[in-house]
């Protein structure tokens, strides 16, 4: 059996969990095996069991609480783990999001066994061979799992969530979990949406980024007047958001937003690698740096050296023309 462990927002499956759900029925498939989905917390399943039904899951285990009314890390380990023993899965799946990676660490801890993150394929036999993404996905690396128990997340965006509905009949079972404080210490209190209307980096046709060479918070108020001339979005790097400069949501990067726009203009940004991974579905990419030695420019279409203070008013000034 493939336990695969289901996450949602608004009652609603998350579109990486459905990724996983579609994934994880096709190794089942192909071996035989049944798949259950696991879903904790929620108060009402029934808009999550519904729309499973639609991706082929016909088995459910719902694990509810008083305590544990939306995501806790350490207590969703210690669900999964009691289902586990109680049904003795061969495989426990999740999405590879940062929720899926980090309960399912916490599990491997609990259980003292391996993990292995961010799989993009998997073919179960002895040995028990997979594939992970690594690096930003620019390194496949083929590895052996080992464990009882087989403990993975499924890279996001490998396969697409397909629909297979359930004929007949469909089986949930309840189970309420023995949980302690001490597991719900950490837990999820508040959400806050998105900006969603209006331009957006998800959705802009043209980004701004700026890194530690913009110098201050204030700084950006020149990338911001940029990106307001061109209908575009501002982003940052990952340091601009730890020195506190611009929000979390603005970071662009491995640990942030990937973007896509048709043009990048990065200023003032080193180029590490877990930027360029935000950043490589853009069209085109500019970057404006006065450090020629700036890896960024290695991965430019298009280079400006020089001193981006100066740069962007001289931009401007043109386009204002």
């Amino acid at each position: 059996m493939i336990l695969g462990v289901i996450e949602y927002e608004d009652n609603m499956v998350t579109e990486a969990s459905l990724q996983m759900v579609t994934f994880a029925r096709k190794v089942a498939e192909g071996n035989g095996v049944g798949f259950v989905a696991l879903v904790i917390g929620c108060k009402d399943c029934a808009p999550l069991t519904g729309q499973l039904g639609n991706y082929g899951v016909a088995k459910f285990i719902q694990a509810g609480h008083d305590q544990l009314t939306d995501y806790a890390p350490v207590a969703w380990a210690k669900v999964v783990s009691q289902v586990i023993t109680d049904t003795s899965p061969a495989i426990v799946m999740a999405a590879g999001t940062d929720k899926g990676n980090e309960f399912m660490a916490h599990l491997a801890a609990m259980s003292d066994q391996p993990m292995a993150a961010n799989c993009s394929a998997v073919n179960p036999g002895d040995p028990f061979q997979i594939t992970r993404l690594r690096w930003g996905s620019s390194l496949l690396e083929e590895a052996i799992l080992t464990g009882d128990c087989k403990l993975l997340t499924v890279a996001m965006d490998v396969v697409e969530a397909e629909e297979a509905p359930v004929q007949g009949e469909v089986d949930v079972q309840t189970i309420e979990p023995n949980l302690t404080e001490s597991d719900l210490r950490v837990r999820l209190v508040r959400r806050e949406a998105d900006v969603t209307e209006g331009v957006t980096l998800k959705n802009a046709n043209v980004v701004v980024g700026g890194g530690r060479g913009v110098g201050s918070p204030e700084a950006y108020s020149l990338l911001e007047e940029l990106a307001g001339k061109l209908n575009g979005a501002v982003g940052c790097s990952s340091v601009a958001t730890n020195n506190g400069w611009r929000p979390h949501s603005d970071q662009v990067g491995l640990t942030g937003t990937r973007i896509s726009p048709a043009l990048y203009i990065a200023c003032g940004i080193s180029g590490a690698i877990q930027h360029l991974v935000g950043c490589k579905g853009a069209g085109k990419v500019m970057v404006i740096n006065k450090d020629p030695e700036a890896a960024f420019f290695g991965k430019a279409d298009y280079g400006v050296l020089g001193d981006l203070h100066e740069i962007i008013p001289a931009v401007m000034e043109e386009l204002g023309k």
